[in-house]
């Protein structure tokens, strides 16, 4: 009986040491999964950003001959193009009717050594490219044949921004035919939730673009979103367009301002502007440029308008070290969207001496707010 009374404790003894062992070790192992989720928390997460539409192109440009040096990038930027008319302008006065007895090369003959001489060309297409018929219901709605992308490309155009309130005037048909007639071309496009990098001199190049006019500071998270996507793509170099504002004011409102200073702080490098078809001033913010607008550039949507003043901002950035560097070289080339001062002829036209200053003293009074 003693004996089978010992083996009794010895058997409690070992059951109750495994039971303290498991014990111990599963808590060992709580403490354990605990450290490494707190440490997990930790760390920055990578954000998914599967609302944004991303597609890296190259461009045709000689690559620099060494990926160790410096390379500089420039880049114009220019405001509304609309390559096409309203069914219910007159033709005889219309951008068509210029483009049939003229052709392609006509428009852009006057600005096209500027542009052959950048990195890189971006337009606002304000319109479509397109066959469709079906006009929406509203008071202005613009489209011309696919075939005048060839204006865009014997201009020296690289880019077009859509994300504007003409981007669908046809419906959605229009808008992906748009996308077609530019892209078949080799002019990428982008605007809204499609962004786009391009390859140029072996720098990648972020594009955004963003439509305000709906939803004003509720693009917020949009702004957020593409700038993060293109970061998060590998983007050294990174400029959002943005349609916004209100139409024949020549200063920015406090959305303007408060989006293109976000797009800032995101990590864009530039911000251009357009809608309000007239321009507005320029601010320096955090060492970065913001064009608030850049007024009307070929401009079908109107065969006389009563202010014709333009420009093409154009900024030269260094890449040094994988990012852009801080610089000013900036140049803003004084334009008329049109080579008479009568009626719109739809083809811009670089400005010399009084008229070239008159603009210029133009932007700094509309940067002094």
């Amino acid at each position: 009986m003693i004996f089978a009374f010992l083996s009794l404790c010895c058997c409690f003894l070992l059951i109750f040491g495994v039971r303290t062992a498991i014990s111990a070790g599963s808590k060992f192992i709580r403490n354990h999964k605990a450290e490494a989720q707190k440490e997990a928390d930790s760390k920055p997460k990578k954000k998914s950003y599967d609302n944004v539409t991303l597609q890296e192109l190259v461009l045709n440009t000689d690559k620099p001959s060494s990926t160790d040096k410096p390379v500089t990038i420039t880049v114009s930027s220019m405001g509304d193009c609309t390559l096409g008319t309203d069914a219910n302008f007159a033709y005889s006065t219309s951008l068509n009717a210029f483009y049939d007895i003229n052709g392609p090369d006509y428009f852009f003959q006057n600005v096209r050594s500027v542009l052959e001489s950048d990195d890189l060309s971006i337009v606002n297409m304000e319109g479509t490219l397109t066959e469709s018929n079906q006009r929406e219901n509203k008071k202005f709605a613009f489209k011309g044949p696919p075939e005048y992308f060839n204006i865009l490309v014997k201009g020296s155009v690289e880019a077009a921004n859509l994300a504007n309130n003409h981007s669908k005037d046809y419906g959605d048909e229009s808008y992906t035919d748009t996308i077609a007639a530019l892209e078949d071309a080799g002019i990428p496009t982008f605007g809204f939730e499609r962004v786009k990098i391009l390859d140029i001199k072996g720098v990648k190049v972020g594009l955004a673009g963003i439509y305000e006019l709906a939803d004003h500071l509720e693009k917020k998270q949009q702004v957020k979103d593409n700038i993060g996507a293109l970061k998060e793509a590998g983007a050294q170099l990174i400029i959002v367009n943005f349609h916004w504002g209100t139409e024949r004011e020549y200063t920015p409102n406090d959305t303007q301002k408060t989006l293109a200073h976000l797009a800032i702080d995101e990590g864009a490098d530039l911000v251009i502007g357009h809608h309000p078809h007239v321009l507005q001033g320029i601010e320096r913010y955090k060492d970065k440029y913001i064009a608030y607008s850049l007024g009307n550039f070929c401009f079908g949507g109107n065969s006389n308008p009563g202010d014709k003043d333009t420009i093409i901002f154009q900024q030269t950035f260094t890449i040094k070290d994988g990012a852009a560097a801080k610089d000013d070289k900036i140049n803003i080339i004084p334009c008329c969207l049109s080579s008479s001062a009568g009626y719109n002829d739809y083809r811009p036209t670089v400005l010399e001496g009084e008229q070239k200053q008159k603009i210029l003293d133009k932007l700094e009074t509309y940067s002094q707010w």
